[in-house]
């Protein structure tokens, strides 16, 4: 039996359901009223569009008191998006023009739970270059005995750590740069520990990831990356 595509692509295919899911994508959890706003839509307006996407099995939901807070359902859902960025027309991503917010988006960005853009493309070419991780077939990285030892030394919580059914870690291409990124469990902790350590800082605003001078220094001195501090400006 061939799998059903056409259903969560009739729901991610409208553009206020697709504005919605994008400004999920960053792991949070937002309120309707929040969603609303960010969609540009009615309040009652988003809630039928929550309902769709909830029923549609690419939201989930939680009762807190009187509010309800929507999330992604999960990684899938961000992956598929994430995809469909990398099948969209290519960024004008060199445009002079480009806005502040899109030259954010860029440079950094959290997508649900590993870290995107320029700086993760960055840090990918730097864990193969340095022999972190290795090929495990055409789509999985396995984790090295050096890359456990540099990101144990980083402090990166490695415990319990366990491959997900793409593997431990995997590339996933950046919309962006149009090159791959590390996604799976191995990014997730990675991302984790730079906002543990403030080297990496959620943006208010959007999913923007905000990378901080100690964060500079710190990702030139353990990974060699050398970031132009006027790049996300």
């Amino acid at each position: 039996m061939e799998a059903n595509v056409a259903t969560p692509a009739a729901l991610i295919g409208d553009p206020v359901r697709a504005a919605i899911l994008l400004a999920l994508l960053d792991g949070r959890a937002l309120p309707a009223t929040a969603l609303a706003w960010l969609a540009g839509v009615s309040s009652p307006a988003a809630s039928n569009h929550l309902a769709k996407l909830s029923g549609g099995g690419l939201v989930a939901v939680t009762q807190q008191g009187r509010h309800r807070y929507y999330r992604l359902a999960g990684p899938e859902v961000a992956h598929a998006l994430e995809a469909l960025g990398a099948l969209s027309p290519t960024p004008r991503a060199l445009d002079p023009t480009l806005s502040p917010k899109a030259r954010r988006l860029r440079e950094a960005r959290t997508c649900y739970d590993h870290l995107a853009g320029r700086i993760a493309v960055a840090l990918a070419d730097a864990f193969e270059r340095d022999g972190l991780v290795e090929a495990e077939g055409p789509d999985r990285y396995a984790l090295t005995i050096a890359g456990r030892d540099r990101l144990l030394a980083l402090g990166v919580d490695l415990d319990g750590l366990k491959a997900g059914r793409r593997g431990l870690a995997r590339p996933c291409l950046d919309w962006t740069e149009r090159r791959r990124h590390l996604a799976g469990p191995l990014a997730a902790r990675l991302l984790q520990r730079l906002l543990e350590l403030g080297w990496i800082e959620r943006a208010r605003e959007d999913r923007a990831a905000i990378v901080t001078p100690a964060g500079r220094r710190g990702l030139r001195e353990a990974f060699g990356l050398e970031l132009d501090p006027a790049a996300a400006a």
